[in-house]
C-alpha cells in the first residue's frame, strides 16, 4: 500500500478518460486521499476506518447507524464505490456484514483495492457495471438493509438513475425495514435535490433530507443526503441525526420537506 510521504501513484480510467491518484493525507498518519481528474473524491483512514473525514459521508454513516441495532451485521449495497470509505466503516462498526459494491470504472476499483486494502474479514462482493443494470442483474433473492447511492453530481446526474422507476427498483431490493440512502451533490438553487425528493417520494413511503443547515437555503453548492424509508419517518431519527452532526446539522421531513419537493 502507499506509504505516508511516499510517491504519488496514479491510474488511467478508460471509461471516463481521466486519471485517478491516491496520495497520503499530509495531516493524518495512515490516511489517504483519492482524486479523480485532479478533484478530491474520497478519503480513507486505513488505521481508523470508523473515522470518516468528509462530512456528507459521515452523515450517510449516521443514517446507516440507525438502520439496525448498534453493532449488528447488515447487508449493504453500495452503488458507486469510490474508495470504499463506507464499506470500510460498515465493516468496522458492524463486523460480519455482507456488502456488495457496484462501480462503473473497473480500473478505479482495482486500483483502490490494490493501493488501499480492505480491513481483514471484510465480506465485499464487487460488480463492474452501470448501477441500474447491476441492480437488475443481482440474484433475485438478495435483500439489503441499506442501499446507498453515491453517484449524483448536479446537472450531470444520469437520467436513467435519477428517476422514480430506479428508486422503485431499489426499494424492491430492501428488507422490510431497509433504508434507501442517496447522496445528491447539487449546485445553488438545488434543482437536482428538488427533483430527487419528488422522485423518491413517489417510490418510498417516506423521505427525509439531512445536511449542513445552510445547504437548505440553496445559495451554494454542496451535498444533501436523502433517506427513504418504507414506513413513516421515525421521529426519533430526526433528533438523533441532528445531534450526531456534523454541526450545524438539519433534518427536513414531512411538511418541512415540502418546499424541496419538485
Amino acid at each position: 500500500m502507499p506509504e505516508a510521504g511516499g510517491a504519488r501513484s496514479a491510474r488511467f480510467l478508460r471509461t471516463t478518460g481521466q486519471h485517478a491518484a491516491i496520495e497520503p493525507d499530509a495531516f493524518t498518519d495512515g490516511a489517504f486521499v483519492l482524486s479523480i481528474g485532479g478533484a478530491e473524491q474520497s478519503h480513507v483512514n486505513l488505521a481508523h476506518p470508523e473515522e470518516i473525514f468528509y462530512e456528507y459521508l459521515r452523515r450517510i454513516g449516521h443514517v446507516v447507524d440507525l438502520a439496525a441495532p448498534e453493532g449488528e451485521p447488515i447487508a449493504a449495497l453500495h452503488l458507486g464505490a469510490g474508495a470504499l470509505t463506507l464499506a470500510r466503516y460498515i465493516q468496522a462498526s458492524r463486523p460480519g456484514s455482507v456488502q456488495y459494491a457496484v462501480e462503473l470504472e473497473r480500473e478505479l476499483l482495482d486500483y483502490v483495492l490494490q493501493q488501499l486494502p480492505l480491513p481483514d474479514g471484510t465480506n465485499l462482493h464487487t460488480i463492474i457495471g452501470d448501477a441500474r443494470d447491476a441492480l437488475a442483474e443481482l440474484d433475485p433473492d438478495l435483500q439489503f438493509d441499506v442501499v446507498i447511492l453515491d453517484i449524483f453530481s448536479g446537472p450531470e446526474a444520469p437520467a436513467h438513475i435519477a428517476c422514480t422507476e430506479f428508486y422503485e427498483e431499489a426499494r424492491a431490493r430492501l428488507t422490510a425495514g431497509g433504508v434507501l440512502i442517496v447522496n445528491v451533490g447539487d449546485e445553488p438553487g438545488l434543482t437536482l435535490v428538488r427533483s430527487q425528493v419528488a422522485a423518491m417520494r413517489r417510490a418510498m413511503t417516506d423521505v427525509a433530507a439531512f445536511a449542513e443547515t445552510g445547504m437548505f437555503a440553496g445559495r451554494y453548492p454542496g451535498n444533501i443526503i436523502l433517506a427513504g424509508t418504507q414506513t413513516a419517518w421515525p421521529g426519533g431519527w430526526t433528533a438523533e441525526l441532528t445531534a450526531r452532526g456534523p454541526h450545524p446539522a438539519k433534518v427536513l421531513a414531512g411538511v418541512d420537506l415540502d418546499r424541496l419537493d419538485g
